[in-house]
This record gives C-alpha cells, sequence and structure tokens, in this order.
C-alpha cells in the first residue's frame, strides 16, 4: 500500500493538461484549414458574392460535414478556453460552478443555432 504523507507523496492525476493541450492545436488547425477552403471557395467565385454563393459554397455534402466538424472543434476549443479561465479566476467553487453551467448552455445553443442554419442552406 503506497503511503501519501510525507516528502514522497504518491502523485495521481498527471498530464491532464496535455488531452486539453492537445484538442487546442488540433482544433485549430481544423479551424485554420476551413478559413483557408472557405477564403478559395470565394476567391474562385465569379460575380457579387450574396445569398446564393455563400448558399452554393455550403451547398456540397462534403462542405456541410466540413463545417459540422469545425462548429464541433469550435465548441471544444471555447469549452477548454473557458473553463481555464473559470479555474484560473473563480476562486469559490460555487461560482465556478455557476459560471461553468451558463457556459455550457451558452456553447449549446451557440452549436444548435449554428447546425439549425448549416443545415437550413
Amino acid at each position: 500500500m503506497a503511503t501519501t504523507y510525507g516528502n514522497k507523496r504518491l502523485v495521481v492525476g498527471a498530464h491532464y493538461g496535455w488531452k486539453d493541450f492537445l484538442v487546442q492545436r488540433i482544433s485549430a488547425v481544423l479551424m485554420a484549414v476551413f478559413t483557408l477552403v472557405v477564403l478559395a471557395a470565394l476567391l474562385f467565385t465569379k460575380g457579387p458574392i450574396g445569398y446564393d454563393t455563400w448558399a452554393g459554397i455550403f451547398a456540397p455534402r462534403w462542405m456541410k460535414v466540413l463545417t459540422f466538424s469545425v462548429i464541433v472543434a469550435l465548441i471544444w476549443h471555447a469549452w477548454i478556453g473557458a473553463c481555464s479561465i473559470w479555474y484560473d479566476y473563480g476562486k469559490p467553487a460555487g461560482l465556478r460552478l455557476a459560471l461553468q453551467a451558463v457556459t455550457v448552455v451558452w456553447l449549446i445553443g451557440c452549436a444548435g443555432w449554428a447546425i439549425e442554419v448549416l443545415w437550413r442552406l
């Protein structure tokens, strides 16, 4: 049995930040690639850019899947960033819990709205 007192304490739960770090970087790369794809589509579009142009860009299924992936990545990216802020600056546990709950509701609402807009095109 391991002792958990003195100068040789049992260390558990290490490397939790590594997953968040990796998710932040991967989601940022995915969002950057998406931005480049949308910019390229806009640059190669002829004529004025209006609703029909935007609807045409997002009409193919592959673009809807890519956009959906970016929405999920953005929500996850924002959740990790918000949690880091709440853990750093929300010292009372009740305040931190309330802020996290508001953040979850807000992010789910944003995701729902974005998906509704995407699949309505």
